[in-house]
C-alpha cells in the first residue's frame, strides 16, 4: 500500500522516497488444509440422520464439494440459477466476474432430492425452516435465505459429530475441491478457471500438496 502510495506521488511529481526502497518482509508460504473424500462421507452420515434438515444439508455439502464455490456464492444461488438436467450453472464471485461451475451426480441427485420436498415458493435455493429473526423490512424471500455464518455453523457441527478433529469450513471444502482436481492430474489453468481467481499465483498455493507430475517424476527416476 506504501509503496504504491509513492508511485502515485511520483507520478505526480511530488518529492518522496522511492518506492523501490520500500523492502517487503518475507511472508511464510500459505498452508493449506482440506478433507477427504471419505472424511466427508463421514459427515454425510451423520447429515442424514437429522431426519427434518439432513437432506438440505447434505445437498449444502454436496453442492459446495462438486462445484468449488465460496459460501458467499453458495447462499446467493436462487432456484431458476441451477441447471440440474445440463448439471451446470453461471455464478457470479468475486469482482462479479462470472464462470461457470458444475454439478457431479451425487451432488444433482441430492439436490434433486432436496427440491422434492420444498412445498413453498421461495425462490433461494437453500432456505433455513426456522423463523427468521432479520429486518422486518427485508423481502420474503431473503427473510427464509440461509446466511454465510448459517452455512459454516451446518458445516463445522456436522463435522464435530463425525469426529473430525481438524477445522473443517466451507472454505476448506473449497480446498477439497480444488487439491482433489489437481491429484488426479487437472491442469493448474482449468483449477484456475473453476475457482473464478483471478490470478493463477492465488492458484499455485495447491501445488506445493498437489504436484502429481513431481511425484511421478520421483517415482520413475528415483531408485
Amino acid at each position: 500500500a506504501i509503496r504504491a502510495f509513492l508511485k502515485y506521488l511520483t507520478k505526480n511529481d511530488i518529492k518522496c522516497l522511492a518506492p523501490e526502497k520500500i523492502d517487503l518482509s518475507k511472508i511464510e508460504d500459505r498452508k493449506i488444509s482440506y478433507i477427504t473424500r471419505e472424511e466427508l462421507e463421514d459427515i454425510f452420515k451423520v447429515a442424514k440422520q437429522n431426519k427434518k434438515t439432513g437432506i438440505r444439508d447434505i445437498a449444502i455439502l454436496e453442492t459446495l464439494y462438486s462445484t468449488g464455490l465460496r459460501v458467499s456464492e453458495l447462499t446467493k444461488l436462487n432456484r431458476e440459477d441451477i441447471n440440474l438436467e445440463r448439471r451446470e450453472f453461471m455464478v457470479k464471485g468475486k469482482g462479479k466476474k462470472s464462470r461457470i461451475v458444475f454439478l457431479s451426480e451425487e451432488a444433482v441427485n441430492t439436490l434433486e432430492k432436496y427440491l422434492a420436498t420444498r412445498l413453498d415458493t421461495y425462490k433461494p435455493l437453500f432456505i433455513n425452516y426456522k423463523r427468521s429473526h432479520q429486518e422486518k423490512d427485508l423481502p420474503e424471500d431473503e427473510k427464509v435465505r440461509l446466511s454465510t455464518v448459517a452455512i459454516e455453523k451446518i458445516v463445522r457441527n456436522y463435522a464435530k459429530k463425525a469426529g473430525i478433529v481438524k477445522k473443517v469450513t466451507p472454505h476448506i471444502i473449497r480446498h477439497s475441491f480444488a487439491t482433489g482436481l489437481l491429484i488426479n492430474g487437472a491442469d493448474i489453468r482449468s483449477v484456475q478457471e473453476l475457482l473464478g481467481h483471478s490470478s493463477i499465483t492465488t492458484t499455485q498455493i495447491y501445488t506445493h500438496i498437489t504436484n502429481k507430475r513431481l511425484k511421478e517424476i520421483h517415482k520413475k527416476y528415483h531408485k
